[in-house]
């Protein structure tokens, strides 16, 4: 890269840590570093609420997943806007009345301490893993980018997060966020723009998109019910529904950030912005995936984006075999680039039957295209014995660094590192508040000084920094990000509502009731998604029902008890 490159890298990174030391005042008491005091306005909530979803996974992960399969993931968020108005009316104000610093407070006063610990605990783990992902998203990226080590690239952003979430809290972790969220959306602008004016001059931006269409990327709604299909109209209504009611109405990092909003009109509106603007901020970054293929259509990429093994398949027994992958490959891509130019030439001339015929060549050359990038993984895969290779993930990274000009480079990652930092400094506060008030303060020091349990929280900060870190190391290669995180939250999230839908839905339901439906929700999933192929989609409604079926039956017991 340039030096105008890191320039604006270092620039940006020193921005953000300057600031979030300076955030540090007013954070002298536990509800001031949790909570902002409850003064927040809800703008800044709502973008805040926003750049924690939009993560290093959402801008590499999903560009990558748009580009491979095009923008039918946007399904997955068909159930937020419903989900959003839900919680709006229930548990926003529900927990701004309550008072409490976590959403899992309140259901020691509902129910017992150990359903308030278990819950707690599942959020920890959960979303102590997640934060390792969302490390590992941008690290592998940049670790070859910049050719620095893993661990060294996770340090360089994992130190800054966690130092200013450290010494700012959530104030700290909302202000930086609105600056991230501009840094993000000056940088997705940007690359919209320079991927629509690298096209070849005599193909414009509809002919191309016309081209994708042809291979299904510009499929966005599939009505077919299949469980075993994660992405469908149906699977993203009803399963995305409920993982959004689940991530948003019993996650410390979500639920946190509407506690800091000054009233409950403001929480509300806070998540009304996320709930209009998140589908076509979705869109966007899917679009910008298609139109990265639209760009590798008529420019030779790589065979494979990610090229972190390279070196090793070229040394090794097979290295004739990988390059004459390599040649098949750009037969191919010549092949399907003058398929795809004589598209746009037939319809440009308005002959339909030629436009049908060169499509149905253009569909064929793009499937051995698709063929040869598949052998080449594998052959990666059987050389270096690493089974988890993936090259989703590199497809944005590799454009950037290879096709933008000077300084829009630095400006792309730094927006990546903006999108980690956001989300991680989110995922730290919270998990430092459940540490603290869950945990310590309930079980271990119930009595002490605000000094000391701020204390305490900035340690907590700390350490989970540090956890996932670790994490991210092992979570570098998991195939599509993007998913990884969703799966992991699918798994808890449902039980986790459940037991929440006991608590302020069903009045007569137990302390038990809650305890061992959470347990037994839990082990639903786990069946489920052990012993049958349908999709975490629908893992959290299985949680969901589970915990309240249980939970019912408790209270049949307890009328049962009281007749007799």
């Amino acid at each position: 890269m340039h030096l105008l490159d890191w320039t604006i890298i270092v620039a940006y990174l020193a921005w953000v840590l300057y600031d979030g030391v300076k955030r540090a005042r007013g954070t002298g008491a536990v509800d001031g570093y949790f909570l902002a005091s409850r003064s927040l306005p809800w703008w800044a909530v709502g973008l805040s609420v926003m750049a924690t979803q939009m993560s290093a996974i959402t801008l590499v992960g999903t560009t990558g997943q748009g580009y491979d399969d095009g923008i039918r993931f946007v399904q997955f968020y068909f159930g937020l806007p419903l989900a959003m108005i839900i919680l709006s009316v229930t548990l926003v104000p529900f927990f701004h009345r309550a008072r409490v610093f976590t959403a899992y407070e309140y259901l020691e006063r509902r129910f017992d301490a150990r359903t308030r610990a278990l819950t707690s605990l599942l959020f920890l783990v959960s979303r102590g893993l997640g934060a390792g992902v969302i490390i590992a998203a941008p690290a592998v990226i940049l670790s070859i980018v910049l050719g620095w080590s893993l661990p060294l690239t996770i340090l360089a952003i994992g130190i800054p997060t966690t130092l200013y979430t450290m010494l700012g809290g959530v104030q700290a972790v909302t202000w930086a966020d609105v600056k991230q969220m501009v840094v993000i959306m000056v940088g997705v602008t940007a690359a919209v723009t320079a991927l629509i004016v690298g096209l070849p001059d005599d193909i414009g931006l509809e002919p191309a998109l016309h081209v994708a269409g042809a291979t299904g990327r510009l499929q966005s709604i599939d009505f077919t019910f299949d469980l075993n299909e994660t992405y469908t109209f149906w699977s993203g209504l009803i399963g995305g529904l409920f993982l959004m009611l689940g991530y948003f109405g019993c996650d410390q990092s979500q639920v946190q950030r509407y506690l800091t909003a000054k009233s409950v009109d403001a929480g509300r509106q806070s998540l009304l912005m996320s709930a209009f603007a998140k589908i076509p901020l979705q869109v966007l970054i899917l679009t910008m995936g298609v139109l990265v293929f639209c760009f590798y259509l008529f420019t030779e990429p790589p065979m494979l984006f990610n090229t972190s093994h390279q070196p090793d398949v070229e040394a090794s027994g097979r290295a004739d075999e990988y390059r004459a992958l390599d040649d098949e490959f750009r037969a191919a891509h010549a092949d399907r680039r003058a398929d795809a130019a004589a598209v746009v030439s037939a319809r440009q001339a308005g002959d339909a039957a030629g436009a049908r015929s060169a499509t149905a060549a253009f569909v064929e050359s793009d499937a051995r295209v698709n063929d040869v990038r598949a052998r080449a993984r594998d052959l990666v895969r059987d050389v270096t014995g690493d089974t988890a290779y993936s090259d989703v993930n590199y497809v944005f990274p590799a454009f950037i660094t290879t096709q933008l000009p000077i300084g829009l480079v630095g400006l792309l990652i730094a927006a990546i590192f903006a999108a980690a930092m956001s989300s991680i400094a989110a995922e730290l506060n919270a998990l430092s508040a459940a540490s603290t008030i869950d945990f310590y303060r309930r079980h271990f020091r119930p009595e002490a000084s605000e000094a000391h349990y701020l204390l305490v929280s900035k340690v907590a900060t700390g350490f989970w920094g540090i956890f996932a870190a670790i994490t991210a190391l092992y979570a570098a290669n998991l195939g599509s990000l993007i998913e990884v995180v969703n799966r992991f939250g699918s798994f808890f999230y449902g039980s986790l509502l459940g037991v929440f839908v006991l608590a302020v839905g069903m009045r007569r339901s137990t302390a038990g009731g809650a305890f061992w439906g959470l347990i037994g929700g839990m082990a639903s999933v786990a069946v489920v998604a052990t012993l049958t192929d349908v999709s975490f989609m629908w893992h959290n409604l299985v949680g969901v029902a589970a915990v309240c079926l249980i939970g019912w039956v408790s209270t049949l017991g307890r009328r049962d008890g009281s007749r007799r």
